[in-house]
């Protein structure tokens, strides 16, 4: 298996001399004949991904300011770019500050400028589970971008399931970890229900065609206006919706967000956390570990009590459920970190001492 990265030739070469620009740099790896867990094999498989500040070294040269920052499910490393995280993490003075550390964002495999079944293969696209991306992500990591060790991931929702197995599956590759909306166990209960509802939604209709739809399947709609729903926060939704005008707006309004996704996508997205199960292997983290969630989050419901009930079990461990509001977002609070960000200073000043500002022109 081969791989080249398209990037920037002084990108990993020492301490930088200016302050990075908040303008993030793109690049792209190329892995040829990726063989999954499963046996299946991709001829060429695309990694995008950004970068935000520069890397620093150590006295042994290796970086010790890397941060990955992973995004949500049918999203890209792109909308944690966006002018609200920009101004609530990475600006000068938040907790990510760009002047210090080197932030990198893929694009998951499946989402963004990355591989996915929607680039031609549709339905015949290797399948694929979080083990497989996870797997991808520490070769980003380690093989391209020559970092040992990350000082920190902060993950979303998908992003923070793949951050539990990271500090399982790469105990000595990482310092610390930030789980953002999600739980260390199987996905099951009301969670996996609504999978399989919107599963069966796309694969039941009769446009779906094996997945060679000329159109969108009304059963992706359909599920792409069940998953809008789960996201919100009950409470807010409680106020945002009194009558059936404000509910058919809502549904009008998630259909039309529906038009700029792929059935196919979100299908194989969805289907790949089959394989997540992080609940046997907590007690082996060796990552210091500040886990969020919201309790008006639908998706990791606080009333099963799972971090209160599985956190002692990690040695480093601890976890805040902030209480949502009428005017909070449910799971889809994390889409809006000014609401959390000062507990991501917290996570970041228990690492320790935080590398020197990068010197400006």
């Amino acid at each position: 298996m081969g791989a080249s990265a398209q990037t920037s030739a002084n990108e990993l070469s020492g301490p930088p001399i200016i302050a990075p620009s908040q303008s993030p740099k793109q690049a792209d790896v190329w892995l040829e004949h990726y063989r999954f867990r499963n046996g299946e094999t991709l001829d060429h498989l695309r990694l995008h991904y950004a970068t935000l500040g520069s890397p620093h070294r150590d006295a042994a040269g290796e970086i010790d300011n890397a941060v990955m920052v992973l995004h949500w499910t049918g999203s890209g490393g792109s909308a944690l770019l966006g002018p609200e995280y920009i101004k609530a993490l990475f600006d000068p003075d938040r907790p990510l500050d760009s002047r210090r550390y080197y932030l990198i964002f893929p694009d998951i495999l499946g989402h963004g400028n990355s591989s996915k079944p929607s680039d031609g293969l549709r339905a015949k696209f290797p399948r694929y589970g979080y083990n497989d991306l996870v797997d991808l992500e520490h070769k980003l990591i380690t093989e391209t971008l020559g970092i040992k060790r990350l000082h920190a991931i902060l993950g979303m929702s998908m992003g923070g399931m793949h951050a539990w197995q990271w500090a399982e599956a790469y105990p000595d590759a990482v310092e610390g970890i930030m789980p953002v909306v999600s739980l260390p166990i199987k996905v099951s209960g009301r969670n996996l229900l609504w999978r399989h509802i919107v599963i069966d939604d796309i694969l039941s209709d009769p446009d779906w065609q094996g997945g060679n739809y000329s159109k969108p399947p009304r059963g992706f709609i359909r599920g792409y206006q069940l998953l809008r729903m789960m996201i919100d926060g009950v409470p807010r939704l409680q106020a945002a919706i009194p009558d059936a005008k404000a509910a058919d707006d809502f549904l009008a309004s998630a259909a039309e967000a529906s038009a700029s996704a792929d059935a196919n996508d979100l299908l194989y997205s969805i289907e790949s956390s089959r394989d997540y199960d992080p609940e046997p292997a907590l007690a082996k983290i060796k990552a210091r570990l500040f886990a969020l969630n919201f309790s008006d989050d639908e998706f990791n419901p606080d009333v099963l009590q799972v971090l209160q009930r599985l956190m002692p079990r990690v040695p480093h461990g601890r976890y805040v459920v902030q209480t949502g509001t009428p005017h909070s977002y449910g799971h889809w609070t994390m889409t809006h970190p000014t609401l959390w960000a000062h507990y991501v200073r917290e996570f970041m000043n228990a690492l320790g001492e935080p590398p020197p500002i990068h010197a400006s022109d």
